[in-house]
Parts: structure tokens; C-alpha cells; sequence
């Protein structure tokens, strides 16, 4: 009984957050058009490309160097908790998730090929935004009574912008709250469940519950422990995922000259799409490939800042170039091998009972589509499973794992930037609070693992936008100091610091 009422509540809500979905990310209500153009997607294009311009193409001519201070990176140049690395794989954990398997999906389903045009597009100027979050995450960082380092946007607004401020950061708190939640904690836990399901026949509350406790283990010792199992996981699992994604795309080379066709077309023709994708407007595009974009990638949104923080190094502009490299390897590396992999490979697909080639054509959805067309690239099967779908499952069990762990920090360092902000917040009671949050962020993962997925995806589209206005309003505000930041001046911009009673002592 109770199952069928959270049913009919889902279905109840689904139709009202889809509509304020549709109107942030597609300017539309009501499946009718309200604005002629979608306002959150346009927002963020234009501060990523007031950025790409104000660094004069920073991120496209300094992209090699940023490659190549992977290996610096490795070792620390300064104050701080976790390595430049090891920064950066947190941030690339909580990064890589079901956005770049079933969030691309999804983006072709709601937009055509085209989407993910536009999603290199948002990726590109992402990467301005990233450089901003990361170079300001360590030009204002705060320094707690025990000595440790921390921050992210509600610091740079606190310390960039000023006390009068602090409205904002708090909004951008709740904002964070919200959407790791939704985003960082829902979305992941319905798609592990999702897997584990298909891949043993786990019941999904059962997957949720396992999922909890093995998250629960590792987000028990903080951001050390974050960054030192991310720093050791993500480059392995991301390295597999590119390779066995080249190999399908190999296998079905002829394809690729259509492929690209597709998406080139389909960015600016409104009637560019065929097989199971009845036609959508240029609009849809835009929007799938932004909303999308910005889901796997969060160039923008402020969350990849709170990791980049406590990197050691006492140079913005270096950590800024780690958090752009963030951006091209989930984006421009990893979404484009799940698209081209979605988009070229052949298989025995059908769509209303009529056979068709590709995986995007046939009569599935989100994940689905990224593990159908895996299993059409490698269908030998073991143990009854496809190679293919085996492969798909896994990598999704490991991105979503790894999300789980990076946003519980980042609702952690939102609760607790709320909390100091009460008179007589100690570090103590920090660290009860963030025990509280550890826990309740684990209930969640049980909860969230047998939720409908459509509501989620839905909801985190709106809670996204929590985040990015926000913190596109405190980065905007701070362009100037970024350019600087960018030019080597590491103490470029004013900074406000006051003494406090509470935690942290100096702000």
C-alpha cells in the first residue's frame, strides 16, 4: 500500500517539476513556448563566454601545460589537505557519474544528436568557469582553529565580496543542500540500484542499503579519506571506460562520418533526426545539451570549488588550470565517448516493433541506451550477461560510487558554513554536525535507490539551477579578480577578513 502511494505522489509531482524544469532550462510551460529563448542555458553560456574572452582563450591555449601539471600536481606546493591531484579527482569523482552514461542518453532522447553539440559547446566555455571556481577556491579559502584549509564559493563571496554579502552565500548553501540531495545523492543512488539489479538481481532497496554502508565507510573519515580513495580509483576507472569505448567505436568506424553528420546538423536543423526520434527544435538541442552538460560536467554551478579548496598549493592559477582539466576530461573526453559509442554502434535494435541500427533509434531510455549499444559492441556473454552490459554496469557502479562520496563533502561543507554563522558555533559542534550529515546522507542513498527516476532527473535540473545562479552571480562580481589571477598576480583582489568568536576564528 505504502508503495502505491509514493507511486501516485511521484506521479502527482512529476507534471509541476517538469514544468519548472522546462521553464529554467527550455522556456517553456506546459510543453508551450513562454520565452523564445531558454533562460538559465543562455545565462550560463554567456558568463562562460564573458570569461573565455576575459582570459583571452586561456583554457584553449594553456590546455596543454594544464596536461602536462598533472604530474606536478601530484606533489604539494603549499598549505592545504589533500594534493593538487588529488583535488582534482575528488572534484572529477563527484564530476563523472550518471550524467556522462545515462545523463547523454537522456540528452539525445530530449534533443536529438544535435544535444551534443551543445554540450561540447557548454564544456568549452565550461572550462573558463572551472578555471575561475578553482583559481578563486584558492585565492579565498578559509583556515579553521585546527589549521585546516577549506572553501569554495561561499568563501570567495565572503571573503572576495564582503559581509554584506553573506545572503548569497547562504542561498548558495541551501542551494548546495538541495541539489546534493537530489543530484549528488538520488539521482546516483536510483541509477547503483538500477545496476546492481540488472547486473545480480539485487532487489533495489537492498543494492541502496549495501551502497550506504560501503559510502558510509569511507565519508566517515572526511575529505582525507575522499581524496585518497578518488585519487586511486578515478584515473583507473576513467582510463578503462575510454579505452573499451574506443574499441566499440572501432568496431563500427563506417558509422563515424554519419555520426558527426548527425550532430553538426542536428545543432542547427530543426527536422535533424531519424529512426525512433520523431524531430525536435534547434531549442531542445540547446537545452538537452546544456541542462545535460552542466549536470555531468558542473562547470558553473559551484560545487567543484568546495574540492579544489583544500588542494596543497598556494597558486590559484595553477589550481585553476586543474579544475578546467576537470571539465575537458568529463565532458569533452568521457561524455563524447559515450555519445559516439550511443550514436555509431550497430546492433539488433527495434522501435515500434520495426528493426532499426542504433541504440538512441530503439525503444529505450536513460541507461539503457548506454548499455544496449555496449552490448551490441561486445556481445559475447558471460555468465549470461553481455561483455558489453557487464562493462556499462560496472562503470556506472564505480562513477556513481564516487559521486556519492565527493557530494556528501560538498553538503557537509554547506551545512557547515550555515551553522558557523549562529553565534557560538565551535569546531566541536561542528563535527558532531557533520556526523549527523554523514548519517542522514547514507538514509538518503537507501531512500533515494527505489525513488522514480523521472521525478529525480526532473528535480535536480531545478536544484541545479540553485546552485549556478548564485554562485555565476559571485564569479561575474569577481572577473576581475579571476583575469588577474590568470595574469600570476596571486594576491590579486581585496580581501575581507574580520576576527569572530566562531568557527572560523578569521573571516
Amino acid at each position: 500500500m505504502a508503495s502505491t502511494e509514493a507511486a501516485t505522489f511521484d506521479e502527482r509531482m512529476l507534471g509541476p517539476v517538469t514544468n519548472v524544469a522546462d521553464f529554467i532550462w527550455g522556456g517553456t510551460w506546459d510543453g508551450a513556448e513562454v520565452l523564445p529563448f531558454p533562460p538559465l542555458a543562455i545565462i550560463l553560456l554567456g558568463a562562460g563566454l564573458w570569461f573565455m574572452v576575459g582570459l583571452r582563450a586561456y583554457p584553449v591555449t594553456n590546455l596543454w601545460p594544464a596536461l602536462k601539471g598533472l604530474f606536478a600536481g601530484r606533489k604539494s606546493g603549499g598549505e592545504g589537505e589533500i594534493s593538487p591531484f588529488a583535488a582534482l579527482s575528488t572534484a572529477l569523482s563527484g564530476q563523472v557519474g550518471t550524467g556522462n552514461l545515462a545523463g547523454v542518453a537522456t540528452a539525445i532522447a530530449l534533443g536529438g544528436p544535435g544535444a551534443i553539440f551543445w554540450m561540447w559547446i557548454t564544456a568549452l566555455f565550461g572550462m573558463a568557469l572551472a578555471f575561475a571556481e578553482g583559481a578563486l577556491a584558492i585565492r579565498y579559502r578559509e583556515t579553521a582553529s585546527d589549521g585546516t584549509k577549506r572553501g569554495g564559493p561561499m568563501s570567495y563571496i565572503m571573503m572576495g565580496l564582503g559581509p554584506k554579502w553573506t545572503w548569497l552565500a547562504i542561498f548558495f548553501c541551501i542551494g548546495t543542500l538541495i541539489s546534493g540531495l537530489v543530484t549528488g545523492n538520488a539521482i546516483q543512488a536510483n541509477a547503483v540500484a538500477d545496476g546492481l539489479n540488472e547486473l545480480f538481481g539485487i532487489e533495489e532497496w537492498l543494492g541502496g542499503l549495501i551502497v550506504a554502508i560501503l559510502v558510509f565507510i569511507v565519508i566517515i573519515g572526511g575529505i582525507k579519506s575522499i581524496g585518497n580513495v578518488a585519487e586511486k580509483v578515478v584515473p583507473v576507472m576513467a582510463a578503462a571506460y575510454i579505452v573499451m569505448a574506443i574499441i566499440a567505436i572501432l568496431l563500427n568506424i563506417q558509422d563515424i562520418p554519419e555520426t558527426f553528420s548527425r550532430i553538426f546538423n542536428g545543432a542547427f536543423n530543426p527536422q535533424a533526426a531519424s529512426g525512433g526520434f520523431v524531430g525536435a527544435a534547434v531549442i531542445l538541442a540547446i537545452r538537452a545539451g546544456v541542462a545535460r552538460g552542466l549536470f555531468s560536467n558542473e562547470a558553473g554551478q559551484g560545487s567543484t570549488p568546495i574540492a579544489h579548496a583544500v588542494a596543497q598549493t598556494d597558486d590559484p592559477q595553477f589550481q585553476g588550470r586543474m579544475a578546467m582539466l576537470g571539465t575537458f576530461i568529463d565532458t569533452i573526453v568521457i561524455c563524447t565517448m559515450t555519445a559516439l559509442v550511443i550514436l555509431t554502434v550497430e546492433g539488433n535494435f527495434t522501435h515500434n516493433g520495426q528493426p532499426v541500427l542504433h541504440a538512441w533509434q530503439a525503444d529505450l531510455d536513460g541507461f539503457a541506451v548506454t548499455s544496449g549499444a555496449f552490448a551490441a559492441a561486445f556481445p559475447f556473454e558471460i555468465a549470461a550477461v553481455p561483455l558489453g552490459t557487464l562493462i556499462a554496469s560496472v562503470a556506472l557502479l564505480l562513477f556513481v560510487f564516487t559521486t556519492l562520496l565527493t557530494w556528501s563533502y560538498y553538503g557537509e561543507r554547506a551545512i557547515t558554513f550555515i551553522y558557523d554563522r549562529f553565534p557560538g558555533s565551535t569546531l566541536k559542534g561542528e563535527k558532531v554536525l557533520h556526523m549527523g550529515w554523514r548519517v542522514l546522507w547514507c538514509v538518503g542513498i537507501f531512500v533515494g535507490a527505489s525513488r522514480e527516476s523521472d521525478l529525480i532527473w526532473r528535480m535536480g535540473d531545478i536544484a541545479n539551477a540553485l546552485m549556478v545562479v548564485p554562485n555565476l552571480l559571485a564569479l561575474l562580481l569577481l572577473s576581475g579578480v579571476v583575469f588577474a589571477l590568470a595574469r600570476g598576480e596571486k594576491t590579486a583582489g581585496k580581501t575581507f577578513t574580520a576576527e569572530t568568536p566562531e568557527e572560523p576564528n578569521e573571516y
